[in-house]
């Protein structure tokens, strides 16, 4: 993909001195200390513990606290993400894995057969919690490819209805963006068509959103119409919004109703949760305009740095906040190196191609184009 084309369209160290000196004025904090990192591997800015707490004590000076994750700023922020996606009610819980398994298990009921996508979280990355222990049977479609087709899911509804035992499909499971895909997009309009289909066979939705938020920019449609095609959604609080972990479920009111009872049958309520997620609302309030912010500089940035031929970009298609930079005539890890000692965070290259899978998010903007392409140029000569 050529640069028209594009702008059409684990970390190595921590923030250090030296990135003043790389971004200058630009890059220098209030106090004239060093500023934080510009870091390609998070999903949100990568606090570090000094940061993350110093930002908690802020933070706690006015907040009410909860009890065994219920009351208090637990209630206040599961009332704002329902508010944000258009759903009735919703539940604070620990983690993405256990948001996902309570909403699952909830809508299978006694109908034990669940579609997944091949390449999502739920069905390589969560130990096979949902078999093990929910008793459910995933059925893994679309391998190598982030969108479930219509006549997949056609068949194995009728597949299933057929057998001399009777069973059912109860639930339809989407990642979307799908992390294993590099975030990429699911078809939109394939994906209304199986929704449609699930609704007119009682099949129950749930959406593994843990970045939804990112879904907007891109795809043109609100985080409530990506939320209204589903019964459940799960969003993530430490990848966009900076929490130390912790996870939101929304569904309607008499879903989400009495399930802190499972989330704490599964050890899942915190004595006190509100460390963990006391920085997610002012991050909530602006994330969607500083990914739009991040996504604008990133494009002046890579048109600058392209101009150097040694730089080529390439986008995912329909893709969201992942992008690939390789660059040439240095070595890669040499390159990531240099880097890192100007306070900019890579991932480490691919080991066949050195291409760099460059992770978007509001960090970008702790500097400006001009500087991160100047700092980028230097590092690639030496």
């Amino acid at each position: 993909m050529d640069r028209r084309q594009f702008l059409a369209a684990g970390g190595l160290a921590a923030a250090t001195p030296v990135l003043a000196h790389a971004f200058g004025a630009a890059g220098a904090t209030a106090d004239g200390s060093a500023p934080q990192a510009v870091n390609f591997v998070s999903d949100g800015l990568g606090l570090d513990p000094r940061e993350y707490a110093a930002a908690l004590q802020q933070a706690a000076a006015t907040l009410t606290p909860d009890y065994y994750s219920r009351g208090g700023f637990i209630t206040e922020l599961e009332h704002a993400f329902a508010q944000r996606l258009g759903k009735q009610a919703a539940l604070f819980v620990p983690t993405g894995t256990l948001a996902n398994q309570l909403a699952v298990r909830k809508l299978a009921g006694t109908d034990r057969r669940v579609l997944v996508q091949a390449e999502s979280h739920l069905y390589n990355d969560s130990g096979d919690c949902l078999q093990t222990l929910s008793g459910l049977n995933l059925i893994p479609l679309a391998a190598g490819r982030s969108t479930i087709a219509l006549d997949e899911v056609k068949h194995w509804v009728e597949r299933t209805a057929s057998g001399r035992v009777e069973t059912r499909v109860g639930v339809i499971s989407i990642e979307n963006p799908v992390r294993r895909r590099d975030h990429e997009m699911v078809d939109m309009r394939e994906l209304e068509r199986v929704c449609d289909y699930a609704r007119t066979h009682g099949i129950r939705l749930h959406l593994d959103g843990a970045r939804m938020f990112n879904l907007p920019l891109h795809s043109k449609r609100t985080l409530r119409e990506h939320a209204a095609l589903f019964d459940t959604v799960y969003v993530s609080l430490w990848k966009h919004f900076n929490g130390a972990s912790g996870a939101i479920l929304a569904g309607d009111k008499t879903f989400i109703d009495g399930l802190f009872h499972e989330r704490r049958m599964f050890g899942g309520s915190l004595p006190q949760a509100w460390p963990q997620v006391a920085l997610v609302p002012q991050h909530l309030q602006r994330y969607e305009d500083d990914y739009a912010r991040a996504w604008q500089a990133a494009e002046q940035w890579l048109s600058q740095l392209t101009a150097d031929r040694r730089f080529k970009a390439e986008r995912v298609p329909n893709g969201t906040s992942r992008f690939y930079l390789t660059v040439s005539g240095v070595a890669p890890d040499a390159f990531a190196a240099r880097l890192a000692e100007r306070g900019i965070v890579l991932p480490p290259p691919h080991p066949d191609t050195g291409a760099f899978g460059l992770q978007l998010n509001p960090t970008i903007l702790r500097t400006s184009p001009a500087a991160l392409a100047r700092a980028f140029v230097e590092a690639a000569t030496g």
